[in-house]
C-alpha cells in the first residue's frame, strides 16, 4: 500500500558530531571526480562543434552521455546493493580514465570525429551511472543518519565548485588550447579519484538475506518500494520534470551563447566563465540548504526552489545580455542546491540500507532518465522552431513543477524516520 505515515526526525544529538576522516576522503575524491566532469561537461560540446554545426548532432553527445541512466540505472542499482560500493566506485573512474585517455590519444593522431565522442560518451555515461549511483548509497555507511544533512550540503559544494565552477572555464581554456589536452586532464583527475578511494578503510557491502536472489527480484524490490512510498515517488517525478527542462535549455545553451554569430557572442573561455554564475548559486545554496530548511520548512524550500527552475532555464528567453542570464544562472543555482540536499537527504534517511542502492536507481530511473529525452527535445526544438522557443518551452514547464509542489505538505515531507522495507 502507499506509504502515508508522517516521518519524523531522529532524535537529537547534543552537538554536532565530526563528520570523520573516511568522509573527508571521500570528499577528495568526490570533488575530483566531478572536476573531471565539469570540464567534460564544456569540452564534449565545444569540441563537437568542431565536427558539426547541426543542433541536433550536438545534442546526440549529450544524448549519449545520459542515456545510461536510462537504460542502466536499474542494474547499477542492483549491484550496488550486491558488492562493495567502494570498488564500484574505483572501477568505473579506472574506466572513465582509461576512456578519455584513449580519446585523446585518438585526436592527437587527427583520427577524431562526431561519431567517436558519442562512442566515448556512451561509455563515460555507463560508468557515470555505476559510480553515481554507489556515491549516493554509500554516504550513510561513512557518517552517521543525523549528520547527512550537514554530509550532504559539505559534498554537493565540493561537488558543486568542482563541476561547475572550476571545471567548465577551465574545460573551455584546455579546448582552446588543444582537443587532447581538453581530454587529457580529465582522465588523469579520474585516475588520481580512483587512487584516493583506495585509501578509504572499511567494508562497504550491504548485509543480505541468506538465501541468494536474482538481479530480476533485486530491482523488482527497489521499484515496488519506490512506488509504495508516495513522497518518494513524487520527488521522483518532479526531479524528472525538472531535469528534461534544464537538460533540453544546457544542451542548446553552446550555440545561444558562443561565437560571433550567437545572441550572445561569447568567447569558448568566457562561454565556460558564464556557467560559473550557476556553481557560485549552487555552492550557496549546498552551504546554506540546512539552514534555509529550518528556517522555511521543508515544503516552502522546494517550492521556492522549484521556482527558480524557471527563472534558471527561461532567462535566455528574455534577454542575451550576459550580466542578465548570468544573474538568472546564479538564482537557479541556489534553488537547485537547496533542492538536491533536502531532497537527498530525506531519501537516504527513510531508506533501509541493504535497499538504498536499488532506491536510488529506481529513483533516477525516473529522476535522471528524462535527461537524454530533453537533449533530443531542445536539439529538434531548437532545429525546427530556433533557440527562443526552447528556453521559452523550459521555462513554462519549470512553472508547472512550482505548482506541482504544492501537492506535498510539511507533513509529507517532514520525515527523516526509516520506513518500513516494501515485501
Amino acid at each position: 500500500m502507499t506509504e502515508t505515515t508522517p516521518l519524523s526526525d531522529p532524535p537529537p544529538t547534543p552537538g554536532p558530531r565530526r563528520l570523520g576522516g573516511r568522509f573527508w576522503t571521500v570528499w577528495t575524491s568526490s570533488g575530483l571526480s566531478n572536476l573531471a566532469d565539469g570540464i567534460l561537461k564544456v569540452a564534449l560540446p565545444l569540441v563537437a562543434l568542431r565536427f558539426t554545426d547541426s543542433p541536433t548532432l550536438i545534442a546526440g553527445v549529450v544524448f549519449a552521455l545520459t542515456i545510461p541512466w536510462l537504460l542502466l540505472s536499474l542494474p547499477a542499482g542492483a549491484l550496488a546493493d550486491r558488492y562493495d560500493r567502494r570498488r564500484l566506485m574505483v572501477g568505473a573512474n579506472l574506466a572513465r580514465g582509461l576512456l578519455l585517455a584513449g580519446l585523446a590519444a585518438a585526436l592527437a593522431l587527427d583520427l577524431g570525429s562526431v561519431w567517436l565522442l558519442y562512442a566515448v560518451a556512451l561509455g563515460v555515461g555507463t560508468a557515470e551511472t555505476v559510480h553515481d549511483t554507489s556515491a549516493q548509497s554509500i554516504l550513510p555507511q561513512v557518517v552517521g543518519r543525523d549528520q547527512l544533512s550537514r554530509a550532504n550540503g559539505r559534498l554537493h559544494a565540493v561537488e558543486l565548485t568542482a563541476h561547475q565552477f572550476a571545471g567548465p572555464p577551465l574545460g573551455g581554456i584546455l579546448v582552446a588550447l588543444g582537443l587532447a589536452a581538453a581530454f587529457t586532464a580529465p582522465a588523469a583527475l579520474w585516475l588520481v579519484a580512483a587512487g584516493t578511494l583506495v585509501l578509504v578503510r572499511g567494508r562497504f557491502r550491504t548485509e543480505r538475506a541468506a538465501a541468494p536472489t536474482t538481479m530480476r527480484t533485486d530491482i523488482a524490490e527497489g521499484l515496488r518500494f519506490l512506488w509504495r512510498h508516495r513522497t518518494l515517488r513524487t520527488l521522483a517525478a518532479m526531479v524528472g520534470l525538472s531535469n528534461f527542462s534544464t537538460n533540453a535549455a544546457f544542451t542548446v545553451m553552446v550555440l545561444f551563447a558562443v561565437g560571433p554569430a550567437s545572441p550572445m557572442g561569447l568567447s569558448e573561455p568566457a562561454y565556460g566563465l558564464l556557467l560559473t554564475a550557476t556553481a557560485a548559486g549552487s555552492v550557496l545554496g549546498a552551504l546554506t540548504a540546512e539552514h534555509v530548511e529550518r528556517l522555511l520548512g521543508r515544503a516552502w524550500s522546494l517550492r521556492v526552489s522549484a521556482l527558480a527552475f524557471a527563472v534558471l532555464v527561461g532567462i535566455p528567453a528574455l534577454t542575451a545580455d550576459p550580466l542578465a542570464v548570468g544573474a538568472g544562472f546564479f538564482v537557479g543555482g541556489v534553488g537547485l542546491s537547496v533542492w538536491n540536499v533536502v531532497t537527498v537527504s530525506l531519501r537516504q534517511r527513510v531508506t533501509p540500507d541493504h535497499l538504498l542502492g536499488r532506491l536510488n536507481s529506481a529513483y533516477r530511473l525516473l529522476a535522471w532518465g528524462t535527461l537524454p529525452l530533453g537533449a533530443a527535445a531542445g536539439g529538434l526544438i531548437a532545429q525546427f522552431f530556433g533557440l527562443t522557443a526552447v528556453f521559452a518551452g523550459m521555462g513554462a514547464l519549470a512553472l508547472v513543477l512550482f505548482l506541482w509542489q504544492f501537492t506535498l505538505s510539511e507533513t509529507d515531507l517532514g520525515g527523516a524516520g526509516r520506513a518500513t522495507a516494501a515485501t
